[in-house]
């Protein structure tokens, strides 16, 4: 399996500049190349080769006066940008295709980009100071902030700045299989919403933090951004504030996905979760609290977890009616609409509650051994049949000599407490 470890880079003014540099020149190469193979498509021309490429773009482009400033960066970097370039067209034919989600073709970069990357290989002659630094050519030995240690030893390292002026070491390498988690016995269905983010189909309901709409002073930092004038140093320096209040929002969230789903991993033996329409599901009135919750994002980082660590994960069809299914008797109600979040089966007669109803059904339709004890199920007054129901006159008062009961006294009436006990005593006495 390959993982993706992150560590946070802090290089001085002057590495800043090398790296910026470095960003500027892989970006100029990219979109050279990018110019060159659409010129000789709408010219009808086959696509021009990477080796091609990189000969007239890096090396003969460097002896040039306009682009002799490429030499001022290591050329692994600019070999790179060209690999960029040939993936991006690799996975626009294949999505084309149908081997993977369809992505558009690829497009220019520009400066003003919100992220920006370069990658050095093992032919960069990268490397790891004693001192824990980073050692990047042409750039220096930048101060890394290790959180962890590296599972083995990675063939490349991709530095990145985002939009929050922040820097970081991004490394891929390759692990082994890991020692799996001890066996256990609970067996969960996640049914993931808005309300709570996530309801456990053993009754667990865990409430959504709701990263975005706490943010106070992400409002005030949109705010700020907007009464700028636009290209001035003000809005710029607005906008670094705004991008820093959303990468807090964007840390809080993948630190909250990573807790709780390293916490069901390890107490549960199989996770079965629904394959959610995120896409379209974005493009309703609902779309911020969506974006918010970031759906797809956990169910990733459970998936991998499951598979480095030995447990099962299972994802049923987003077409399968785990709020419309009766948990209990398996009857299926109908649709209903979002509002209502305890419904009666009309079958059985069993009050659910709706999301974890749906849980229930989510592991079920997984194959997973659980049941319907945790899901509030309590039996509702079910309505009399229909030869029970109506209303019936009041019964007239029957006297001793019309029933016939030995024991009554004339003009007592056999509805009152004392006549019916009477009664029964001398019923009682008659049958010995």
């Amino acid at each position: 399996m390959q993982l993706r470890y992150g560590f946070r880079l802090y290089p001085s003014a002057g590495q800043r500049t090398a790296l910026a540099k470095a960003f500027g020149c892989a970006r100029v190469v990219y979109n050279d190349a990018l110019r060159a193979r659409e010129t000789a498509r709408s010219q009808g021309l086959p696509l021009p080769k990477t080796g091609d490429l990189s000969q007239q773009l890096i090396t003969e482009a460097k002896k040039a006066p306009q682009r002799a400033w490429l030499g001022e960066v290591s050329a692994v970097v600019l070999q790179q940008s060209l690999r960029d370039l040939d993936a991006a067209y690799r996975n626009f034919f294949d999505g084309l295709k149908g081997k993977r989600p369809k992505t558009g073709p690829p497009r220019y970069k520009s400066k003003r980009d919100s992220r920006q990357a370069v990658r050095f290989t093992a032919n960069a002659r990268w490397s790891i100071t004693p001192g824990g630094k980073l050692r990047l050519p042409k750039i220096g030995d930048v101060r890394v902030k290790w959180s962890r240690t590296l599972p083995s030893t990675p063939s490349s390292v991709t530095v990145v700045k985002d939009a929050a002026g922040r820097y970081f070491a991004s490394f891929v390498v390759e692990t082994g299989p890991e020692k799996p988690l001890p066996q256990t016995t609970p067996e969960v269905g996640i049914d993931l919403g808005l309300g709570h983010f996530a309801v456990l189909s053993d009754g667990t309901k865990i409430d959504s933090p709701r990263f975005v709409r706490r943010a106070e002073r992400l409002k005030k930092a949109q705010r700020d951004v907007s009464r700028k004038q636009k290209g001035s140093r003000n809005r710029d320096k607005a906008r670094i504030r705004l991008a820093r209040a959303h990468a807090r929002v964007a840390d809080a969230r993948r630190e909250f996905h990573h807790q709780l789903s390293t916490k069901l991993i390890r107490d549960n033996q199989a996770i079965a979760v629904e394959d959610l329409a995120v896409k379209g599901l974005a493009r309703t009135r609902l779309a911020k609290a969506v974006h918010d919750a970031g759906w797809s994002a956990f169910v990733s980082m459970l998936e991998y977890k499951a598979a480095r660590y030995g447990r099962t994960f299972i994802r049923i069809g987003r077409f399968e009616p785990t709020s419309q299914v009766c948990s209990v008797c398996g009857v299926k109600d109908g649709p209903k609409p979002l509002h209502v979040r305890t419904w009666t089966c009309r079958a059985c007669g069993a009050v659910l509650d709706r999301d974890i109803n749906a849980a229930v059904n989510v592991a079920r339709a997984a194959g997973l051994a659980v049941t319907a004890c945790g899901a509030q199920v309590r039996r509702a007054l079910l309505p009399a049949q229909r030869r029970e129901a109506g209303t019936h006159p009041k019964p007239s008062p029957i006297r001793w000599e019309q029933a016939g009961i030995p024991g009554l006294q004339a003009g007592e009436d056999v509805n009152s407490t004392a006549s019916r006990t009477s009664a029964r005593s001398t019923v009682r006495s008659t049958r010995r």
